[in-house]
């Protein structure tokens, strides 16, 4: 945890203003949406040093941020998809096995796991569409923390850039493609928790050419807290080739991620007050599933003071098999209610940009125009079963997905003078959907397209603020199987079809300012509304539509480093959520996030010991339309302390949930039935955010 160093305020500011449009250009696509590599000498200045990098000058939007490998590696996390709570405002949690995919909230949505919330790794999409279980599906089991460079976000939809799922916002994980040093590294600690890591780059001439092979191989098994353990084994490799830097070179690399779990699904508050249940049990010991990933993907760069152009391209190959049972026995009360979500597939795509820079003189007008590229296509077969024990029992419905999409965006970056400069962009999408599904009335096709126009507005009157007008729109697509669906499969009613993409706009006022040496603050004011709060189930396999809905909101960000061995973030956001043309008081959205809190200091002085803390607060959200039944608020206090053995050899001990509360990491109201019920009942069911826990881990770099 070395200390964190920030660009100055003349750096960060006055040197963007008298900068040429293309290094304007260039460090606008490193810095916010790019691949950085650790060997980049500037990038690694910018973003590296300073842990949370300064956009003034730079971003299109207050809710516009980057954070720096320090930063990351500073964050106490106890699964891997928490590095994206880096993001101001954003709650990562969980309510299911490890092997799941996380929970995500962000500006006044519960986002399931990961609808509207745009996620990329190395310039591949995480979110699956048409997924068995929910649409726009976020595993992230296959991150490693260590080797990520750099997190980007956007909040909102003001880029031509991001299109499907990014309303809420986009967080971007870049990957080094050189590591200044190796490391080994092997952790353990309560509830059965162990992992290792082996990572290193080295060098390999190619001729003139000099390239990095980067490895990493990480092994980890988890049992949590839970009656029946998890048993959480996962494994993750990666392999990748890197010649030259972000600007310019190219990369290609290998990543491969399998897991197997058991889960402890939520349960009823009413069998926890009674003891029928303890925190820990679960009900249906057969839950659980097994997922792989494996991909192939590469990109390649090259800039000029005049143009820039950038290619990628993917290829992903992913299955889950996931069990669960969330009634019990409430539908069968002889065999339960578990059912099974097979998911298998294989998502392709290509990217490409290319930007060119109209260069002027000395307070006069530039700009730079990017047109851009992208591809994607989904082979998929998933389905939805009646299980018991994890064999099937019947099958609800079968279904052979073929989705594919296409999307042209313009995009122009305009400097009008030293203290006004505009993004203005337009967003052309174009979706078909191809369905075969085992019962033939829900089969067939159905196509959509969407033109997403966007303007930001930035007027810096001093050198060290700056003040933001945002205005976009977006969208998020529904699953394949909701816009060809005519027969309920459980029921085999009639049902409706629904709209492939919904439309999201978007309004925000924020500003940005460091006017205080060490000190940056950000404050962002919102408005989201979607068209409709459609969303396919993959728990039932029908698509469920719900009103219009518009959101807002108030973020409060702030970074002061009043000294250079100690550093504090404070971020607070609440949101107001509710359905349009519903009257009062059940215009309330279920699940709707209100009100989050992160506070997190650090302290390094450079010498053998260093230390950090983090304290977040989620808070109560309205479990029903009519806010008659709310949830808690929770409150989780992490600790990390670390000790430099020698040179080369550190230890670090992590502890999780220091005051040990008895809190939900979620919960949810719908009805359920136990067994020896004699009918369901309606109530609670949470999942209990984990007891107090250490770990320890001794890493050695070499």
């Amino acid at each position: 945890m070395a200390p964190s160093r920030r660009l100055s305020s003349t750096s960060s500011t006055s040197s963007w203003k008298s900068a040429s449009p293309a290094t304007l250009a260039i460090a606008v696509a490193l810095t916010l949406s790019s691949t950085a590599l650790a060997d980049d000498l500037v990038m690694q200045r910018v973003l590296v040093d300073g842990s949370r990098s300064n956009p003034l000058g730079v971003a299109d939007a207050a809710s516009m941020g980057s954070i720096g490998q320090q930063e990351l590696a500073q964050r106490s996390v106890y699964r891997a998809a928490e590095m994206l709570e880096a993001t101001p405002g954003l709650i990562v949690s969980q309510h299911s096995g490890e092997g799941k995919a996380n929970q995500f909230y962000l500006r006044g949505f519960n986002l399931d796991h990961g609808t509207d919330l745009r996620t990329t790794v190395d310039d591949m999409p995480v979110n699956q569409r048409s997924h068995a279980h929910g649409q726009g599906w976020t595993d992230l089991n296959f991150l490693i923390p260590e080797l990520a460079v750099r997190l980007d976000y956007k909040k909102g939809p003001y880029s031509a850039t991001e299109g499907d799922f990014a309303s809420a916002g986009a967080v971007s994980v870049q990957y080094a493609s050189r590591l200044l040093q190796g490391v080994a590294s092997i952790t353990g600690g309560q509830t059965g928790y162990a992992r290792t890591l082996l990572a290193d780059s080295v060098d390999i001439e190619r001729g003139t050419a000099q390239g990095s092979l980067l490895y990493a191989l990480e092994l980890q098994h988890n049992d949590g807290p839970y009656t029946r353990p998890d048993d959480y084994q996962k494994l993750n490799a990666v392999l990748r080739y890197s010649e030259g830097y972000a600007s310019n070179g190219f990369h290609a690399g290998l990543m491969l991620y399998r897991g197997n779990w058991n889960a402890t699904d939520q349960i009823p508050l009413r069998a926890v007050q009674t003891g029928t249940l303890g925190r820990y049990d679960g009900i249906d010991p057969s839950d659980g599933g097994s997922a792989h990933r494996y991909s192939l993907s590469g990109g390649w760069r090259r800039s000029s003071d005049d143009s820039a152009s950038s290619v990628s391209a993917y290829l992903i190959a992913s299955q889950l098999a996931l069990y669960s049972n969330f009634t019990y026995f409430m539908a069968d009360p002889l065999h339960g209610d578990q059912f099974a979500q097979p998911d298998k597939r294989v998502t392709s795509g290509l990217q490409a940009s290319q930007s060119w820079h109209q260069h002027g003189s000395s307070g006069s007008i530039s700009s730079t125009t990017t047109l851009g590229l992208q591809l994607q296509n989904d082979n998929i077969y998933n389905a939805l079963l009646r299980t018991q024990a994890r064999q099937t029992l019947a099958v609800t419905r079968q279904d052979h997905i073929v989705e594919s999409s296409a999307a042209l965006y313009l995009q122009q970056l305009t400097r009008w003078s030293d203290s006004l400069r505009s993004t203005a962009g337009a967003r052309f999408d174009y979706y078909r959907y191809d369905v075969r599904s085992d019962r033939a009335a829900n089969s067939g096709k159905a196509d959509d397209h969407l033109l997403s126009p966007s303007v930001n507005l930035v007027y810096s009157p001093w050198q060290h603020s700056e003040f933001y007008a945002n205005a976009g729109q977006g969208f998020h697509s529904n699953d394949a199987r909701g816009t060809t669906l005519h027969v309920d499969p459980a029921s085999g009613a009639q049902a409706d079809r629904v709209t492939p993409l919904v439309r999201s706009r978007g309004l925000e006022l924020g500003a940005r300012s460091n006017w205080l040496p060490g000190l940056q603050s950000v404050v962002s004011l919102y408005r989201l509304d979607f068209d409709s709060e459609l969303s396919f189930v993959g728990d039932a396999g029908t698509t469920e539509a719900g009103p219009p809905s518009r959101r807002y909101g108030i973020e409060l960000s702030h970074y002061y480093q009043p000294l250079r061995w100690l550093s504090i973030d404070l971020d607070l956001a609440y949101a107001r959520a509710r359905s349009r043309g519903v009257a009062a008081p059940d215009d309330r959205i279920a699940g709707a996030i209100e009100g989050t809190g992160q506070l997190a200091i650090s302290v390094d002085n450079g010498g053998p010991y260093s230390a950090a803390l983090k304290l977040r607060y989620f808070g109560p959200r309205p479990l029903t339309e009519d806010n008659s039944v709310r949830s808690r608020s929770s409150m989780t206090l992490n600790g990390r302390m670390g000790w430099k053995l020698s040179k080369q050899l550190r230890l670090e001990l992590e502890a999780y949930n220091l005051t040990n509360r008895r809190d939900s990491a979620i919960d949810y109201y719908y009805a359920s039935r136990l067994q020896g019920e004699a009918q369901a009942v309606s109530d609670v069911h949470f999942h209990p955010i984990e007891a107090r826990s250490l770990r320890a881990t001794l890493s050695r770099r070499f």
